[in-house]
């Protein structure tokens, strides 16, 4: 009788790992993403990448969820015995009241993307905004103390703001069409207890503000839509003139993986950084809970952009748009 494997998470060390990705056993044990659409995710590839990498017994899956069935799927996660799930659009905000416990951090930015099945409890957390700081750290970027022009309001933007605040930094310059957004999420900081951090708010049309911000910041971080493919040629109205070598650029739109603005930032000396670093990094927030190791980012890196590359080149274009935070 062949030797039973004294750890049913890992696979046999003789598979390749080509074979491994095939593997689905009795043991295997099961992870995944709930979204609607779904089809358009790269978070299978990246995180089967590195669990095959890890050779680790759990495969990951796109499960199309409609919104009218979300608790229903999400109730069904423990008789099932799935580990865990990511969370992407439309259900990042309403999961919240269909789970059991929630991160501070989740419920500051109001919105999860990542369930953990614990003893039959669903425990929520959002990654957005460790996968958002933890490429600027890797870059050698520390926001203590520093400037921070934010373009945008939205769910995105909060993730990267709360997360600012948290890492201490000194003053938040958001700017938004709408002026009222800005403040809201603004006053949700305060709320927060992040009162450390100056916030100050400006709309986008103000042009002499906005251009005097950016002279006067260190980071830059663009988290809306805009240059999102199909749309490759719009660029944030945002004054090119005052980009300057001191400032970092990070755009959130990672199709196409250099945009507009990045190409422009580039040309003026800026460091910059694309949005797959955050998608990278908040997947592999989400993996290290589920496994309890921290994975292979490089392999899931590698795994993302071979995707966009092949997608774009079935396409004769660029993958459907998304943004980091659109698993």
């Amino acid at each position: 009788m062949p030797a039973r494997d004294p750890s049913p998470n890992r696979l046999p060390d003789s598979l390749t790992p080509a074979a491994a990705a095939a593997v689905v056993r009795g043991e295997t044990r099961i992870l995944g993403v709930f979204g609607h659409p779904v089809e358009h995710s790269l978070s299978p590839q990246m995180h089967n990448a590195a669990l095959t990498r890890l050779g680790l017994s759990f495969v990951y899956v796109p499960f199309r969820v409609r919104p009218e069935a979300l608790d229903v799927a999400l109730g069904s996660l423990p008789a099932l015995g799935i580990v865990g799930v990511n969370l992407t659009i439309p259900h990042k905000e309403r999961a919240l009241g269909m789970v059991d416990e929630v991160t501070d951090e989740a419920r500051e930015v109001g919105a999860i993307n990542t369930v953990n099945c614990v003893d039959g409890r669903l425990v929520a957390d959002n990654t957005d905004g460790r996968g958002f700081y933890a490429p600027l750290v890797e870059a050698g970027f520390d926001a203590r103390g520093r400037t921070a022009l934010v373009l945008g309001a939205g769910g995105a933007a909060r993730s990267v703001v709360f997360r600012l605040a948290r890492e201490g930094v000194a003053t938040i310059l958001l700017a938004n069409r709408s002026l009222e957004r800005a403040e809201r999420l603004a006053a949700a900081v305060a709320e927060a207890g992040y009162r450390a951090c100056r916030i100050r708010t400006l709309a986008l049309d103000d042009w002499e503000a906005l251009e005097q911000s950016m002279r006067g910041t260190d980071l830059l971080v663009h988290t809306t839509r805009v240059g999102m493919y199909p749309d490759v040629d719009e660029i944030p109205p945002v004054p090119l003139d005052a980009l300057h070598p001191g400032i970092f650029v990070y755009d959130l739109v990672y199709n196409p993986m250099e945009t507009r603005l990045l190409a422009e930032a580039r040309a003026r000396g800026c460091t910059v950084m694309s949005g797959i670093k955050m998608l990278v990094y908040q997947g592999a927030a989400a993996f290290e809970w589920w496994t309890g190791i921290w994975p292979p980012t490089d392999v899931m890196e590698a795994a993302v952009v071979d995707n966009l590359n092949r997608r774009q080149q079935a396409a004769k274009g660029p993958l459907t748009g998304q943004t980091a935070n659109s698993l």
